[in-house]
């Protein structure tokens, strides 16, 4: 066996081990990850359980400032400065812990973001090995695929239409969907296929002659 034929096979294994550590490790910051959102919404629940739980003593503590008025009383009011104290306190507690509850939200969606920016940059890279890729198309003012329906718009062979995003929704890709400006259209296929699809999505229409 030549030295080099030695070399190529050290090289592959040395390749190897590293893909496979490289796998190892996103699989355990990945599970990571999940273990921390669920511990963050076991937090999140225990929050909102205390916020009841303060409610609910303020409620039994106003009903027993009721309870300790004279029999046949006129005055319709509880004493101010023990309500104002008891309302006082009992607001402190909600706005202290609903700060809490906003800050485990916010570390829940960092999270989150980061699971599926991992994820979808996994899916580049998978794709990429394959000539492939995910793009997406935004709807420019002038294009000519704006007013057709998505059964009109004809799509290379190895490309497939995922979703379309309009504002804040995800529109399921249907053939009857009246495409317009500014919607983004989501496609995954062969690098080369997308190129020619961005070409014609990007190009505008010539103005009419007045």
């Amino acid at each position: 066996m030549s030295l080099e034929l030695l070399g190529r096979i050290q090289q592959e294994l040395s390749i190897s081990g590293s893909a496979i550590y490289e796998t190892v490790l996103g699989l355990a910051e990945r599970a990571n990850r999940k273990v921390q959102v669920l511990r963050l919404h076991s937090q999140e629940s225990s929050l909102l359980s205390q916020i009841e739980q303060v409610h609910g003593e303020l409620g039994r503590e106003i009903a027993a400032l009721c309870s300790r008025r004279p029999p046949f009383s006129h005055e319709s009011t509880l004493p101010s400065d023990q309500l104002e104290h008891v309302l006082g306190q009992a607001g402190d507690r909600i706005q202290q812990l609903k700060r809490t509850l906003l800050s485990v939200d916010s570390h829940i969606r960092e999270l989150k973001l980061e699971t599926i920016h991992h994820e979808l940059l996994t899916l580049q890279q998978d794709l990429s090995l394959r000539a492939a890729a995910i793009e997406r198309f935004p709807v420019v003012q002038g294009s000519p695929v704006i007013g057709r329906t998505l059964a009109e718009v004809a799509l290379p062979a190895s490309v497939r239409l995922v979703t379309v995003l309009r504002g804040p929704f995800l529109v399921p890709p249907d053939d009857a969907l009246v495409l317009r400006v500014d919607d983004v259209l989501v496609m995954i296929g062969l690098q080369a296929d997308l190129a020619q699809v961005a070409s014609e999505f990007t190009q505008v229409r010539n103005a009419k002659p007045a």
